[in-house]
């Protein structure tokens, strides 16, 4: 599979058909540095940290978690990448909710095996996570 291709996808939240999606691929071409590079070619953004404290969402430039919002003659559509050593898994949602949801419980596994520093009271599963730590880390911006 290439990198980086068109093709029609299935939201995960509503169960809709889209054609014409950018969606990514593996990628086992170079390093994982590479692979953002690529990716924010096509509007796609590595996400470095998350919840309220900022903590690593992966370990880069081996595992790593990127998102998008784009759109279609519907409405929005956002985008979950991960990105594992060279393997991508790519989904799609109706819903900024939904993707922070799916983010999160990225997070969470990333947290809990040892792929990424989070924080100390992380509950058993991603979904008990309180809402501080199920969102965008915003430390750094105005």
């Amino acid at each position: 599979m290439n990198a980086v291709i068109t093709r029609t996808v299935t939201t995960k939240d509503t169960g809709e058909t889209i054609d014409g999606v950018t969606v990514l691929g593996n990628y086992h071409m170079n390093d994982g540095y590479d692979w953002m590079e690529l990716i924010g070619e096509h509007g796609w953004a590595v996400i470095p940290s998350w919840g309220c404290d900022g903590w690593d969402l992966g370990q880069w430039p081996y595992v790593m978690v990127a998102g998008i919002r784009t759109a279609d003659s519907i409405g929005n559509l956002f985008g979950v990448a991960t990105y594992c050593e060279g393997d991508v898994t790519c989904a799609f949602f109706r819903t900024k909710a939904r993707q922070w949801q799916e983010i999160s419980r990225h997070a969470h596994f990333n947290w809990t095996h040892g792929q990424a520093h989070g924080p100390e009271d992380l509950p058993e599963n991603a979904a008990d996570m309180p809402a501080k730590y199920r969102q965008p880390c915003t430390l750094w911006t105005d």
